[in-house]
């Protein structure tokens, strides 16, 4: 579950990405209501079994089962609960059309969260990782390892948000960032999940490593995500 709106005084629009119908939205019915048949099941970051009634405009959930509750486990931590709604926020801009299949975006929103309630890795390098793979998904995945243009091998110097990542200095436009080799190797380890080489980072080539993905996240979308600076970064 991504997002939930109030309707009506007791009532809740519902924003959910599904294995099979990609992004869809439902009303939960007398859900903000102390006696509510749905609980605390419908809260953003839920794993769910639905199912819903098909209506004109919205359709109607009328059966909720709990898979894995894995909002409830973020809560107290103010920086894996930031880096959770960064990531459900993104996967909602990256299913763009309602009922359109998204089986991979689905796995990888399902298998971030988990991995970010159980604390396995840092939660930055989770979100880093995050918004890499669903790029590649949607086909903009920047290129780290050879030039964008010409593909000759690199690593290269220069590093172009308009050109599609690292590009040769025989391509390189106009304006570009100078990102270390260290920073392209990180970002190359988590695009491949290659998560020894990306734990073993420095600090400061996470950091870069973050300002660059930020920035062409928000080139390929046209705007940033609302709450990436929310996002604690320590």
């Amino acid at each position: 579950m991504l997002r939930t709106q109030k309707l009506g005084e007791a009532d809740r629009i519902i924003t959910l990405l599904t294995r099979d119908h990609g992004r869809i939205r439902g009303v939960a019915k007398g859900v903000r209501r102390t006696m509510s048949k749905f609980g605390a099941r419908l809260e953003p970051g839920s794993h769910i079994d639905v199912q819903l009634f098909v209506g004109k405009t919205f359709d109607t959930i009328t059966q909720v089962e709990a898979i894995m509750n894995y909002g409830e486990s973020l809560t107290d931590d103010y920086q894996r609960w930031t880096v959770a709604a960064a990531i459900m926020e993104a996967s909602e801009r990256f299913s763009p059309n309602e009922h359109e299949p998204a089986t991979r975006e689905f796995n990888l929103v399902v298998g971030a969260l988990k991995v970010l309630a159980e604390n396995r890795y840092t939660p930055l390098l989770i979100l880093d990782a995050f918004l890499l793979r669903s790029l590649d998904i949607a086909g903009y995945a920047p290129s780290m390892t050879v030039c964008s243009n010409c593909e000759k091998p690199g690593p290269h110097r220069y590093f172009s948000l308009v050109g599609g990542g690292s590009v040769c200095a025989d391509c390189r436009p106009s304006a570009c960032a100078t990102p270390a080799p260290e920073t392209l190797e990180l970002m190359d380890a988590l695009l491949q999940s290659d998560w020894e080489i990306a734990s073993a980072s420095e600090a400061k080539h996470r950091r870069e490593a973050s300002g660059l993905i930020a920035a062409y996240l928000q080139w390929h979308l046209e705007r940033g995500l609302r709450s990436l600076p929310m996002v604690e970064r320590v």
